[in-house]
């Protein structure tokens, strides 16, 4: 079915859990341990002490993917990397996430709160809800507790918890601003909007409630507006967490057809006496609904007996549904009710369209580095003048390619002070040193990174058969 793409561009925000129930009974799970200031006094609403419960159930998740797997059609190619959040929900390694952080990467890898770091495997991924399901090698994890998404009320207090530009654990608070958002299909959707701040990089992290449950799973943030930002409910993601753990994909019911809101004028244009039912504004041609007879401006009001309340309702009803199943349509016709059979078909992945929009991905185009998979050069003037004043000497990483450990260690940006803690103050020194690296040899970078004004040491293994001749 075509989708009807809202006019916005957004900036998906990284990335997918175990069965439904797999967090109601064991141990490592966070549970919530009363309203502490909540609701008790004048004052701001504070979330410190959930926070504080919650915080070691969230995770940094970096997908590394190479060029040749079709990340670029750019001559040379590349690498492409993303890194968003994740948050465990089951304490043996089970991570839910966006299914776009992780859709089709070579390696993956989970760092904890407590900074344990551990390779991932893709469970199961739902593009049409941008969901995923990772799993790490590990038990008696802290894991969050799922809350109830239908329950949320529009200017409910929520906290976001991510990873937005790689500033880890960062906490926002917002409220509710709207429930059942239409951002990429105007048939499926129903995304929880909030104005907590949402970035690239709270791709996949929770949106809690005041108890310190998970109620939707950050996703999206509008690049054209303020305080806009889109969470998948987490009612959505309670419903495919079984089939993504039991065979890694969400097989959906479709009926083939566009649905358009019953307001009140539509009601009175149709005739129709009760205000519930879902409008048929298109029917897909050779899809289930047509091979039914159903046409445009039929108002569906029942599915097998059951009423149907609106739209969204209907699709859900639907999907929940297995392909092949046989459905009894209750429709209302020019005045009249008629019953239909419908055979659903299986309803293919929606995915979101990337046109217009900033992903949590950087690219790389370079086509060479050193053995170290990086590309160096000097400073400009005016760097060196600021690191001059940091008393920091070194040479700028331009670029990180390959699918070397350089990748998740270092970024564009980052100043290499030393290796093996011998000073780089320019580029001739640096090349001297790397040159005399043998293959295979673990080399240690201490690094500047002037924004945010750190350093780390970096452990990079030296490959020389990467390096073109």
């Amino acid at each position: 079915m075509a989708r009807s793409v809202l006019a916005l561009s957004f900036c998906l925000v990284a990335i997918v859990a175990g069965v439904v129930g797999l967090v109601a009974g064991g141990g490592g799970i966070v549970t919530y341990a009363g309203p502490g200031r909540f609701g008790s006094g004048p004052g701001p609403v504070s979330f410190a002490d959930v926070v504080q419960r919650v915080n070691p159930a969230v995770v940094h998740i970096t997908a590394t993917q190479a060029a040749d797997s079709g990340a670029s059609d750019r001559p040379g190619g590349g690498v492409r990397r993303g890194e968003g959040s994740g948050f465990i929900v089951d304490p043996d390694g089970y991570i839910l996430t966006n299914h776009h952080l992780v859709s089709s990467p070579e390696r993956i890898r989970v760092r904890l709160a407590d900074k344990r770091e551990f390779p991932a495997v893709l469970v199961g991924a739902d593009p049409s809800t941008d969901l995923a399901l990772l799993r790490v090698r590990a038990s008696g994890l802290p894991a969050m507790t799922l809350g109830d998404s239908d329950r949320l009320r529009v200017g409910e207090w929520v906290c976001a918890i991510g990873n937005p530009y790689r500033f880890e654990h960062s906490v926002t608070v917002g409220v509710v601003s709207s429930k059942g958002r239409k951002i990429y299909d105007a048939s499926f959707d129903a995304y929880i909007q909030t104005d907590a701040a949402i970035n690239p990089g709270n791709s996949g992290g929770p949106l809690i409630n005041a108890a310190g449950e998970a109620v939707g799973v950050n996703a999206a943030v509008s690049a054209q507006g303020q305080g806009i930002g889109f969470a998948v409910p987490i009612n959505v993601a309670r419903e495919i967490l079984g089939p993504l753990r039991t065979t890694g994909r969400v097989s959906r019911g479709y009926l083939g057809i566009q649905l358009q809101e019953l307001d009140p004028d539509l009601q009175r244009m149709m005739g129709l006496q009760e205000p519930h039912g879902a409008v048929v504004l298109d029917v897909i041609e050779g899809g289930a609904g047509a091979a039914a007879g159903l046409k445009r401006y039929d108002v569906i009001t029942h599915v097998g007996g059951r009423p149907v309340e609106d739209g969204d309702q209907l699709v859900r009803t639907i999907a929940a549904r297995p392909p092949g199943t046989s459905v009894a349509l209750s429709v209302f016709r020019d005045g009249r009710r008629l019953e239909v059979q419908a055979r659903l078909e299986e309803r293919g992945a929606v995915e979101p369209s990337d046109e217009g929009e900033e992903e949590d991905w950087e690219e790389d185009h370079s086509s060479e580095g050193d053995p170290l998979g990086l590309v160096v050069a000097d400073p400009s003037p005016q760097m060196k003048a600021e690191l001059a004043g940091v008393d920091r000497k070194g040479v700028v990483v331009r670029d990180v390619v390959g699918l070397s450990p350089g990748i998740e260690a270092l970024s564009n940006g980052d100043v290499v002070v030393e290796v093996n803690r011998q000073p780089t103050p320019d580029l001739a020194a640096y090349r001297k040193l790397v040159a005399a690296l043998r293959d295979g040899e673990v080399a240690w970078l201490f690094v500047y990174r002037p924004r945010p004004g750190t350093s780390v040491l970096a452990k990079l293994v030296v490959d020389r058969g990467r390096v073109k001749k």
